[in-house]
């Protein structure tokens, strides 16, 4: 079983789930998620994945959404402008993002990510 973790090296909630995994002793990849960005199908899957709403998956916190204004706009757009946005920049994307065979959780709660890397071993 194998775990990715997309995250922004500077970001700190980043630096703290990685270190949160190592010091469990889980095995991960690791990729940026600005320089190697999600495509849509990743973002669909990863999607489905997590049954959570899309919009978890939108760094609501992050100046690019508030510069594009995402607030007001993503109510009113569809599930595929989403996906289509998200895919355009990962700094969109919440991170960190964990990523398992049968799981996704975007953002670092560490009783979720315990859980999930349980049933992954």
């Amino acid at each position: 079983m194998s775990i990715l973790l997309l995250e922004y090296p500077k970001c700190s909630t980043c630096k703290k789930a990685k270190k949160w995994l190592e010091e469990q002793g889980i095995a991960f990849e690791e990729r940026h998620i600005v320089e190697n960005n999600p495509t849509e199908e990743e973002l669909r899957e990863w999607h489905r994945k997590s049954g959570l709403p899309l919009k978890r998956f939108f760094n609501t916190s992050g100046m690019k959404y508030r510069e594009l204004e995402l607030k007001d706009k993503l109510p009113t757009m569809t599930e595929e402008e989403q996906y289509q946005l998200l895919a355009t920049d990962g700094m969109l994307v919440k991170r960190p993002l964990l990523l398992g065979e049968d799981f996704a959780i975007p953002g670092f709660k560490e009783n979720e990510w315990a859980k999930a890397c349980a049933l992954a071993e």
